[in-house]
């Protein structure tokens, strides 16, 4: 089955990318999650619409990539969150949280679709958080959840 990516998908490619994968897993996965729609003649326009839409969103070069990933582990993240006395939160820190965070601590825009929590997020105190800025620059920055 030939399927035109519209999300990135691990392993498989990036928005974009004509693919071509097994029926079932495309059927069965891709299509009713909205990570691929089929490949048709016409869904030629559609595959230069996602590629110019991603090439706008994402990081030109290797030196601004690096740049940003330094301004991000530099900065002092603080995030307030619900907690009980115990030091557990109601609820769990979420990756829109993480971005609303590094935008009030005046970083620079983040895209919640590159942020990744390494383990969830559950109790006060300092957590690691990984941005993927660009294929070659990863940021690791600790983000200090604190009780509102």
């Amino acid at each position: 089955m030939k399927l035109i990516l519209t999300q990135d998908v691990t392993g498989l490619g990036a928005p974009g990318d004509v693919v071509e994968v097994k029926d079932g897993y495309g059927r069965n996965y891709l299509l009713p999650r909205g990570y691929a729609t089929p490949w048709t003649k016409g869904g030629e326009k559609q595959v230069a619409q996602i590629k110019r839409a991603r090439s706008v969103r994402e990081v030109r070069d290797v030196e601004s990539a690096t740049a940003i990933k330094n301004s991000l582990e530099g900065l002092k993240v603080t995030l307030s969150a619900r907690a009980g006395d115990t030091g557990r939160l109601f609820g769990a820190v979420t990756v829109a949280d993480v971005v609303e965070a590094i935008a009030a601590a005046g970083g620079p825009a983040v895209d919640k679709r590159k942020v990744t929590i390494v383990s969830p997020i559950k109790t006060v105190g300092s957590h690691k958080v990984e941005v993927r800025v660009h294929p070659e620059a990863l940021a690791t920055l600790n983000v200090d959840v604190v009780s509102a």
